[in-house]
């Protein structure tokens, strides 16, 4: 069995394998692979490299599955998820199985050099395809005031945009991660905070910016039920209530309607139980939604509602 990376515990891995029920011969497409937690799994159970994908954004990412996999037939693909499937697209390619974990994997979040985390002095990067100009260092220091406050509002939620912004504009240049926390801080927690790091909202809505992930999300969501055989499912795992309210929004446009395309596996998100969250606290926000592509109109897969 492949083994996983040592500080990477894959997310709803256990969901995951009973709403896409692999089976032998299934081809497979990962569209963000990361550090092979669920492809390991999926592609033990279905053993058909040939003719199924790997896909991930980040270098090492893609050091790390070449290593796992260099001696299969599985194709490895750099690449984020939205063109990485137009291309497949172009290339007239199906799979059974389809699965995108949307969140930052572990080794991200833990490497202080790539930026995403406030809880270790870092450069203030936080993307995932480092060969991208914008990076977090980029919008921090160059952005319009209306702009960062947009990006706050928008993919933080951050009520305080204004008044973080502007501390942020008074001390620019700010060049690591620590030391925008610190203004932060400053600027609207002087009395100190209970649970939750004032800058929480703040790099989430940054890294969000960076990486387009949103528009990528929106973009791709078609793509993939496209690139899906009919009789094949489709699983997205989301890690706040943007991406997920995206996906929940599509799966609902397209499915169990008249002529829809698609029939929703679970009526209602899965979440991480109380054991997973013992030995993977990440997992607390993470939200699971998959889909069936109809084979045709009466042959409706059975709904899956998430109940024991």
């Amino acid at each position: 069995m492949p083994t996983y990376i040592s500080n990477h515990i894959p997310v709803l891995l256990e969901a995951t394998l009973d709403v896409l029920a692999p089976k032998q011969g299934a081809t497979y497409l990962d569209l963000t692979a990361g550090y092979a937690g669920h492809a390991s799994r999926i592609l033990e159970a279905t053993n058909q490299y040939e003719g199924s994908v790997l896909v991930d954004r980040d270098e090492n990412a893609i050091n790390e599955l070449s290593k796992q996999f260099g001696e299969r037939e599985v194709q490895i693909m750099q690449s984020d998820f939205a063109r990485a499937a137009q291309q497949l697209l172009d290339e007239n390619r199906t799979f059974d199985i389809i699965l995108a974990d949307l969140g930052v994997s572990s080794p991200h979040l833990d490497n202080a050099s790539r930026g995403f985390s406030f809880r270790e002095s870092g450069p203030l990067d936080m993307r995932m395809d480092q060969s991208q100009e914008i990076d977090a260092y980029t919008l921090v220091n160059l952005a319009g005031r209306n702009e960062l406050i947009r990006i706050l509002k928008d993919y933080g939620d951050e009520f305080r945009a204004p008044k973080i912004v502007d501390a942020i504009i008074s001390n620019r240049p700010v060049k690591t991660t620590d030391q925008l926390a610190k203004i932060i801080e400053r600027a609207v927690n002087r009395g100190g905070y209970n649970k939750v790091h004032p800058a929480t909202k703040t790099f989430q809505a940054l890294r969000i910016a960076v990486n387009d992930e949103l528009g990528q999300l929106q973009q791709a969501l078609p793509k993939w039920v496209e690139l899906l055989k009919p009789g094949g499912r489709l699983a997205v795992i989301s890690f706040h209530s943007l991406e997920d309210r995206i996906v929940k929004q599509y799966f609902a446009d397209n499915s169990d309607h008249y002529e829809a395309e698609l029939h929703l596996l679970n009526k209602k998100p899965l979440s991480a139980s109380q054991d997973e969250l013992v030995l993977n606290p990440r997992a607390r926000s993470a939200k699971l939604r998959a889909v069936a592509k109809i084979k045709t109109e009466r042959s409706l897969p059975h709904a899956n509602t998430g109940k024991k």
